[in-house]
């Protein structure tokens, strides 16, 4: 009878403890993803702040006449960006096929959020994702400001929130596209090797963001009397305060763009990955924005303290890190900070040379330090420490693959933003009147006619 009720009792204390097991692990899966879904809308929010920073760097950027277009033009970007992602742009970047051979080109699922009740975590990476897919549109408005149709731009960001970047997107962070999948023996590879790295968007954005620029520009054409040296002075910033409060806007969020491109922040690994990036994301752009800054001072044109290019020389940092920001060690990070103020600047002059009117330095900024951002990953990054680097100048064979997904940015950006910007051009609908240039877009088009209350005089030189 004793060896009974002790038998029972063993029984009983075995499924207590069993339970009580049981419950912590539903707790501790509880807890971490909760943890994970504060992480990511913080992270998102950071992001999607980041379009008040592009507001104001741009309006600032502009001239004082066409102040409420362009921040038209940011509203819109975000408006209508987010909603294509909705509808299409999610289901083409991540909603990959699930199938033993999966295609690498471009996903097929999710269309409208179907499927997402399935996988209620979904929505966070949702919204996260959708705020950089508005960022890559927002690039575009900033180098075509002042000489763009509204409606025009609207279709161009049309197309790009919903075609354009999502299948860039697919090829390199879905997991399943021809940059960078997952090999049966678990490695990460891509269709000619190692598997691309870009932690946060160098390539993926900021490229993509630049080409389409860099096309928006060349196609739109300059601005009336932009390159008329009798003009230039007419054509300088309005507001150079808007333009260091958006630098400003832009580098905090920034720590959500980087950090938070994580994806979780429930253990000790994660915890300490996000720590060396945003220590990264602040050291580049030191280097960097300093360095600009003394070039435009004793160096190049003007040989003056030139504030806005003080903000452009950080925004390259920012950009020139993105990509390597969790693979890079804090004296790599400076070194491809410094590297990217000096493309910056080149770059700038050589469109001013070329007289290609990029109102806010857009393509300097994100398509050539975004280009050189993806580069240094292949350069850069040892491969002994442990976090995922795999530099040529460490004996790694990863600069293959970080060289084909610029090739194909430029490509895949060029060639379709093309298509869309020159018909657009020849139909009317890209390009605003010489009438419409000389009296502002706030006034032709705009209610209230003016940006700010007060009375303001353009400068006259």
């Amino acid at each position: 009878m004793a060896l009974v009720d002790s038998y029972e009792l063993k029984v009983q204390l075995e499924a207590l403890i069993q339970s009580q097991n049981d419950q912590i692990e539903s707790m501790q899966s509880d807890y971490n993803e909760s943890l994970d879904t504060i992480w990511m809308l913080l992270a998102a929010a950071l992001v999607f702040f980041m379009h008040a920073g592009f507001s104001l760097l741009e309006a600032g950027s502009v001239r004082f006449k066409n102040t409420q277009n362009i921040l038209a033009k940011n509203l819109v970007v975000v408006t209508v960006g987010f909603l294509c992602w909705w509808a299409f742009g999610y289901a083409w970047a991540f909603g990959g096929p699930e199938a033993v051979d999966p295609n690498r080109f471009i996903g097929h699922q999710y269309f409208f959020h179907g499927g997402f009740w399935n996988e209620k975590s979904l929505f966070r990476f949702w919204f996260f994702q959708g705020a950089f897919c508005a960022t890559g549109a927002t690039i575009v408005s900033g180098a075509m400001a002042e000489r763009t149709n509204l409606v025009g731009f609207a279709l161009y960001t049309f197309f790009m929130t919903s075609w354009i970047y999502p299948v860039v997107v697919y090829w390199a962070w879905s997991g399943e596209g021809l940059l960078n999948f997952t090999h049966k023996d678990g490695a990460s590879v891509s269709a000619v090797g190692s598997g691309f790295i870009d932690f946060a968007g160098s390539g993926v954005v900021h490229l993509v963001g630049g080409v389409g620029a860099l096309l928006g520009a060349v196609v739109v054409g300059p601005r009336k009397g932009r390159f008329n040296p009798s003009l230039e002075p007419e054509f300088d910033a309005h507001s150079i305060p808007f333009c260091v409060l958006g630098t400003f806007c832009l580098w905090f969020g920034w720590y959500g763009f980087n950090p938070g491109s994580t994806g979780s922040m429930h253990d000790a690994d994660t915890a300490n990955l996000a720590g060396i990036v945003a220590v990264n994301t602040t050291l580049s752009p030191c280097v960097a924005g300093l360095l600009v800054f003394f070039l435009r001072a004793k160096v190049v044109e003007p040989k003056c303290l030139d504030v806005g290019a003080f903000c452009n020389g950080i925004l390259a940092g920012l950009v020139s890190i993105t990509a390597g920001c969790a693979v890079m060690k804090p004296w790599e990070a400076c070194i491809i900070g410094c590297i990217g103020g000096l493309l910056y600047v080149g770059a700038s002059l050589l469109l001013g040379k070329l007289k290609v009117d990029d109102v806010v330095d857009a393509f300097p900024v994100h398509g050539v330090c975004g280009m050189w951002g993806v580069l240094a990953c292949g350069f850069f990054g040892n491969p002994d420490e442990g976090i995922g680097g795999n530099g040529v100048f460490y004996g790694g064979d990863q600069l293959g693959t970080q060289i084909l997904l610029v090739v194909f940015i430029w490509l895949w950006v060029g060639v379709l933003s093309t298509i869309i910007l020159v018909p657009l051009k020849f139909a009317g609908a890209l390009r605003l009147s010489d009438d419409f240039q000389d009296k502002g877009a706030d006034l032709m088009e705009h209610s209230p006619s003016k940006a700010y209350g007060h009375h303001h005089v353009e400068p006259k030189v």
